[in-house]
């Protein structure tokens, strides 16, 4: 009686401590892009911080994202410990593709960070500032191509609003999308394409290697520490900031939702999180809750705005 009174409590001691949920986060695309990246950061800081005991990343390409919205909703329908990386990429993909599955059939639970578009050719480039792009865009938009992002993403985007205030219809630009950075990169790279339209993270390396030149950032102002006039320095009214967020799967009870709310609070107010953000060049927007909820409907109304003016939705 004794030994099994003594079992008892042994197998109790050891069921007592709480281990932190297991995470699956979903990339919709391919590695070596900004989701990808946003994705790899997350599971680093959650399993640094404690937050989760292991997570897993998993790509699914395809579509700007839509392709793995869509397997995500169906297939983690329910589950708490599940989670999938977004952002204004897929917003505009959502439409341009007429996805039937849409940011409505998941559980966004945060905006997470914000990134400048940077514009890059390969050193070897005949383009030695973005005014002399602009002025072969000009000349003749077909002969100018882009590697980019996502048909209708934020790339996509910032080219057509380029063409639209020089004054070149916008229907005529040579984008080329690729669906996961590291493909646009070797395009850039081996001077297939023109130019290079990227968040500035993903050329950063690249750049200060020297094989790759940055003409212009989409930002209001200069970048800190980031050598490269602004496109409204040269006379372009484009400012363009990419953000990124994390959902959950549908189906949650509020608690759950809680629950894992709580755990991206966490994650983003870790110094851990904040150091990535530095290395990266990623500007914190952190936002959550109703409030992101409001800021999400406004994103999707303005993109459908957008994406009219420039020819990529009807």
């Amino acid at each position: 009686m004794k030994q099994f009174f003594l079992a008892s409590i042994l197998a109790g001691a050891i069921a007592l401590p709480a281990f932190a949920a297991d995470y699956k986060i979903i990339a919709p695309a391919n590695p070596g892009g900004g989701w990808d990246q946003t994705a790899r950061t997350l599971q680093t800081v959650m399993q640094s911080e404690g937050i989760s005991g292991n997570v897993q990343v998993v790509n699914v390409p395809g579509a700007g994202g839509t392709i793995g919205l869509a397997q995500f909703a169906s297939q983690d329908k329910g589950n708490p410990n599940a989670l999938i990386v977004g952002g204004y990429v897929m917003v505009g993909a959502i439409l341009t593709n007429k996805s039937p599955v849409t940011l409505k059939d998941v559980t966004p639970i945060a905006r997470l960070t914000g990134e400048y578009e940077a514009i890059v050719v390969p050193a070897s480039s005949p383009f030695q500032t973005f005014g002399d792009l602009v002025e072969a865009l000009k000349k003749d938009p077909g002969a100018v191509s882009w590697a980019g992002g996502s048909a209708g993403g934020t790339d996509h985007i910032t080219v057509g609003l380029i063409a639209k205030e020089a004054g070149v219809d916008p229907k005529k630009i040579n984008y080329i999308a690729y669906s996961g950075g590291g493909e646009a990169l070797a395009a850039i790279l081996g001077a297939q394409v023109s130019a290079g339209i990227s968040g500035y993270g993903e050329f950063e390396s690249q750049v200060k290697a020297g094989t790759l030149r940055l003409l212009a950032v989409s930002s209001e102002e200069r970048i800190e520490g980031v050598d490269a006039p602004t496109i409204k320095e040269s006379g372009l009214d484009v400012v363009v900031e990419n953000w990124r967020m994390v959902a959950a799967a549908p189906g949650l009870t509020d608690e759950q939702k809680a629950a894992v709310s709580a755990d991206v609070e966490k994650l983003v107010k870790s110094a851990a999180w904040q150091e990535q953000l530095k290395t990266k060049g990623w500007q914190d927007t952190y936002l959550s809750g109703a409030a992101f909820d409001e800021q999400l409907a406004k994103d999707v109304s303005a993109t459908e705005g957008i994406l009219k003016e420039i020819g990529l939705v009807e």
